[in-house]
């Protein structure tokens, strides 16, 4: 049954950006599911207060580790940590990201980079290093974060638009290169989803929620929890046939043409 292949009972997780949004709620779904977890995010106090309610909520060991996921020395730490304190890494999220937007003629060099730095390098660092352990093992689920910037590009989003459609290829190849050892790899690309920072940052900019979800064919606006179910499926090994994939968690194409309906 696919509900026995949702078990992650003796494995365990590492995801970025974990103490809120969709890193909070994926992490919570791995621990009810069985793991034991790492979490990082740069705000300690946050990170603390995640993981002492995903402890209570689970009963699963739940490692809390600032982490700023742009510097490779601390990402290296991070995973080192995680094998000493927890023996092994089954699956690794690298959902930390995010952008400043502004029209490409005003993105200086700086700003180019340290999108990459946080969307795509970090990815591969932590992909490197978790994959010397998960080659190790003969088994390992990879699991990136995405956005629908990556798939079809947004305006004022040059560099964040390139970096997620790097991340989604990086995804590939690794599928493509480490298939062998057992290790699949596979991406999630955010829509619409209104996770509580998201949805602060669409107020600054004037957006209305509502008006938003009436461009999407489902009719609503996504939540942390749409983004997890496909992350944890990913990660399991109900998806142990899929690898080198980006899904894209949109609530349904927005495409020209009425509605006859």
């Amino acid at each position: 049954m696919i509900t026995d292949r949702l078990d992650f009972s003796g494995r365990v997780a590492i995801v970025t950006g974990g103490a809120t949004g969709i890193g909070y709620a994926t992490a919570l779904q791995l621990a009810r599911l069985g793991a034991d977890l790492v979490i990082c995010s740069r705000t300690t106090a946050e990170l603390e207060a995640a993981a002492a309610r995903l402890t209570e909520a689970s009963g699963r060991k739940c490692l809390p580790v600032p982490t700023d996921v742009k510097s490779e020395e601390q990402c290296i730490a991070m995973v080192e940590r995680t094998m000493a304190e927890l023996g092994r890494i089954d699956v690794l999220v690298n959902n930390a990201g995010g952008t400043r937007m502004g029209p490409l003629e005003a993105i200086p060099t700086r700003g180019w980079d340290s999108i990459f730095d946080l969307n795509v390098k970090s990815a591969y660092v932590l992909t490197r290093e978790a994959g010397r352990h998960m080659i190790a093992q003969n088994s390992g689920a990879i699991v990136n974060i995405s956005s629908g910037a990556g798939v079809s590009g947004v305006k004022g989003g040059a560099h964040y638009s390139a970096a997620k459609a790097a991340l989604q290829m990086f995804t590939r190849v690794t599928a493509a290169e480490w298939g062998r050892f057992g290790i699949r790899a596979n991406c999630v690309a955010a829509g619409a989803i209104a996770s509580e920072r998201v949805s602060e940052a669409w107020k600054v900019a004037g957006l209305k929620e509502q008006e938003m979800a009436k461009a999407v064919p489902l009719g609503r606006l996504g939540t942390p929890d749409d983004m997890a179910n496909m992350i944890v499926f990913f990660a399991s090994d109900a998806a142990s046939y899929i690898s080198g994939e980006t899904v894209f968690v949109s609530g349904g194409p927005a495409i020209g043409g009425t509605n006859l309906g």
